[in-house]
């Protein structure tokens, strides 16, 4: 036990003086570890060419003229891939189609048979002999003239052909005559434009040129206003430069010409006598006929032209100041009565859109016809 004791420190002493100086390695054993790693590293590499290799033979080559075997089989078997999967997707499409259809037939099938479903339950005869006797007997009513029903068919329907040709006569009659109005309204409605009075203005001043000429004068101005479209001077002639006697008018002389008067008995007499000759008035027919026109009394003597003179002036003043406003006037009434025409016309085509609906009475009677039963036609 002594001894154990004793002898126990010396691992101690070892692990100290080891781990303070360090032992070389053995070379024997590095070389072997690393003929083994450069073995397993060769190995490896190879392997990898190997695999490397064959991926490159396997992938498309970008030279189309360089490529082997492995990648001509390839691309062979993707486009036959490609090819089997369009004729799938083809495949697919088409079927889905022919679903489609087969759907919309087996519908318009299931709806032809409901039809037919309730056809034959509308229809009265469930045999075709009983038809045969229907037709039969149907015949014989016909052959024997005792159809009423029938004849009153026929008898609605040449009444509706009758009506129908009346009625189209007559909305031609009114089509005409409408048209007919509209032009009318449409010339009143040119005339209107034109300015208001011109006829009385016209007569007006006729009248004032009869009875005030000196008045009369003074104004001349056209009843229409200038559009530029008259006549114009092209030229003036300068008579400033014209030497010699100016030549006057039969009228000019006549008004410079006093006659001499023959002194004496006579010659008073025949101026006394004078006066009694200028007494005397006359009025012509057209100035009676427009002092009539314009409710104005004509003229009896003289002395009643100032009074109507006054009169005629007073009523050209009056139009003239009117005219504006009444031709307005006039082209709004024109419009209003276009306008009437126009609703005429609508009302006119919407009742022809409600009688349209007389055209079923035929059909009506077809009906009733159809749903009579064979005891009610005989």
């Amino acid at each position: 036990m002594a001894d154990t004791k004793k002898t126990a420190p010396a691992p101690a002493a070892e692990t100290k003086e080891t781990a303070g100086r360090p032992q070389l390695p053995d070379e024997a054993v590095y070389q072997k570890n690393l003929k083994a790693a450069e073995a397993d590293h060769k190995a490896s590499m190879d392997k990898l060419a190997n695999i490397k290799s064959k991926i490159d033979l396997a992938l498309p080559n970008k030279d189309k003229e360089k490529q082997s075997p492995a990648q001509k089989r390839r691309q062979e078997l993707i486009a036959q891939a490609n090819e089997i999967r369009q004729k799938q997707g083809a495949g697919k499409n088409a079927r889905g189609a022919k679903l489609d259809q087969i759907k919309r037939l087996d519908d318009q099938m299931r709806s032809r048979i409901n039809e037919q479903k309730l056809a034959r339950g509308k229809v009265a005869f469930k045999t075709v002999d009983e038809l045969d006797r229907q037709i039969a007997h149907l015949d014989s009513q016909v052959n024997a003239g005792t159809m009423k029903i029938q004849k009153k068919a026929a008898q609605a329907y040449e009444r509706e052909a009758r009506n129908k040709a009346r009625e189209r006569r007559q909305a031609e009659n009114d089509r005409y005559h409408l048209e007919r109005k509209k032009a009318d309204a449409e010339r009143l409605l040119a005339e209107a434009s034109d300015p208001a009075y011109l006829e009385e203005i016209r007569r007006a001043q006729s009248l004032l040129r009869y009875l005030d000429p000196a008045a009369a004068q003074e104004e001349k101005a056209p009843l229409l206003a200038d559009r530029g479209l008259g006549a114009q001077a092209e030229r003036k002639v300068d008579d400033a430069g014209i030497k010699g006697t100016k030549i006057l008018s039969k009228k000019d002389r006549e008004e410079d010409f006093f006659p001499a008067t023959k002194k004496g008995k006579k010659g008073a007499a025949a101026a006394a006598a004078s006066p009694a000759e200028g007494a005397k008035f006359s009025c012509p027919p057209s100035v009676v006929e427009d002092c009539a026109a314009m409710g104005i009394d004509p003229p009896m003597s003289a002395a009643d032209i100032p009074s109507v003179t006054e009169q005629v002036k007073a009523k050209l003043d009056h139009w003239k100041a009117d005219q504006a406003a009444q031709t307005q006037k006039n082209i709004e009434k024109a419009k209003a009565k276009i306008a009437a025409l126009e609703a005429e016309e609508e009302t006119e085509k919407t009742n022809g859109a409600n009688g349209a609906d007389t055209s079923d009475a035929v059909d009506e009677v077809t009906k009733d016809l159809k749903e009579t039963s064979v005891e009610d036609k005989a």
